[in-house]
């Protein structure tokens, strides 16, 4: 499989799949990193590099920014890895999440991207981000304040390029309005579980599409504005690897049922062609594949060298649809 096309533009040579980097570092640990969280983060980029994984995914409140200080902690110690990666992180939620008192809530005003990059650039033990998401679309927004604060990013030369998160279509087209910048990623979940992106379109005319979440026109419009469409959650937090948990639907272990056939005969880790079917979809889909077992990592990298057939793609996808299409 060929290289992502879209964000590939913008950072040549980025890899076809990314490492989510949320379960670095201890979460209830605090003040200097400890050896057993270096030893885990260690273990899990050398595993990334080793299968072209190159691009890492952070967030500043994954772990209330104790995942990006663990991954820092590996870029104080080898400085010379910078220069081998892509380091992409995200802004926008404030509030108990991060630590602080109050309520849940979300930020992206200019004041706030910009310290919240600050804080990632410390954390991260680096100098730029090579791509800053928004994590989540802000009701109280105002997009002059956002493309403010991308330019004055951009031009200190702090942040390479700007992207959004869990954003609808319609909202894309107008932030985008007001950047000089052009965004150059949208991060959603995407899997065989969760495949309302598909069902807009395949069932287009038809009672079955009623119950899918509203995509808009966001894959569509994704593809034809060369936005990187990146998928989190990709392996459905593991129910497409391994049996279900008891309690789960029945979509849920079809699709589990029918990842572990299509592996059987292609002697693929499960893992792989879960990946693997959200890749053959024409608009280059990203995983971000969120585990730190160099084992788990492998068995997703083996995605690339994977090109499911037609019939094996349309099986997987009916059976996670657990019925037939229209």
């Amino acid at each position: 499989m060929t290289a992502a096309p879209s964000i590939d533009a913008h950072l040549p040579g980025v890899g076809r799949i990314a490492l989510g980097c949320m379960n670095l570092g201890d979460a209830d640990a605090h003040g200097a990193i400890g050896v057993r969280e270096l030893a885990a983060a260690h273990a899990a980029v050398d595993a990334a590099l080793d299968c072209g994984i190159n691009l890492f995914d952070h967030a500043d409140i994954y772990r209330r920014g104790r995942s990006e200080a663990t991954f820092g902690a590996l870029l104080r110690d080898q400085p010379s890895l910078r220069e081998r990666i892509f380091v992409q992180t995200k802004c926008g939620l404030d509030g108990a999440v991060f630590g602080g008192e109050g309520i849940y809530r979300y930020d992206l005003s200019a004041q706030h991207i910009v310290e919240s990059v600050h804080g990632s650039l410390r954390r991260l033990h680096t100098e730029h981000i090579d791509v800053l998401l928004l994590h989540r679309p802000d009701p109280l927004l105002q997009r002059d304040e956002v493309a403010e604060a991308c330019a004055r990013l951009h031009a200190s030369g702090k942040v390479r390029c700007f992207g959004v998160s869990n954003m609808r279509a319609p909202l894309l087209r107008w932030l985008q309005q007001a950047l000089q910048l052009p965004l150059v990623v949208n991060q959603l979940e995407m899997s065989l579980l969760r495949h309302d992106w598909l069902e807009a379109d395949a069932c287009f005319n038809d009672a079955q599409a009623r119950g899918a979440l509203d995509w808009s026109d966001t894959l569509h419009h994704c593809m034809q504005a060369a936005v990187q469409l990146q998928a989190w959650g990709p392996l459905a937090q593991g129910r497409l690897c391994a049996a279900p948990a008891a309690g789960a639907d029945a979509a849920a272990h079809a699709a589990a049922d029918a990842v572990a056939r299509v592996a059987a005969e292609l002697d693929a880790p499960r893992e792989a062609v879960a990946l693997a079917w959200l890749m053959r979809h024409p608009a280059a889909i990203q995983p971000i594949v969120g585990s730190r077992d160099p084992a788990r990592i492998r068995a997703a990298a083996a995605a690339t060298r994977i090109e499911l057939s037609r019939e094996h793609w349309y099986a997987l996808y009916t059976a996670a649809r657990f019925r037939r299409l229209p």
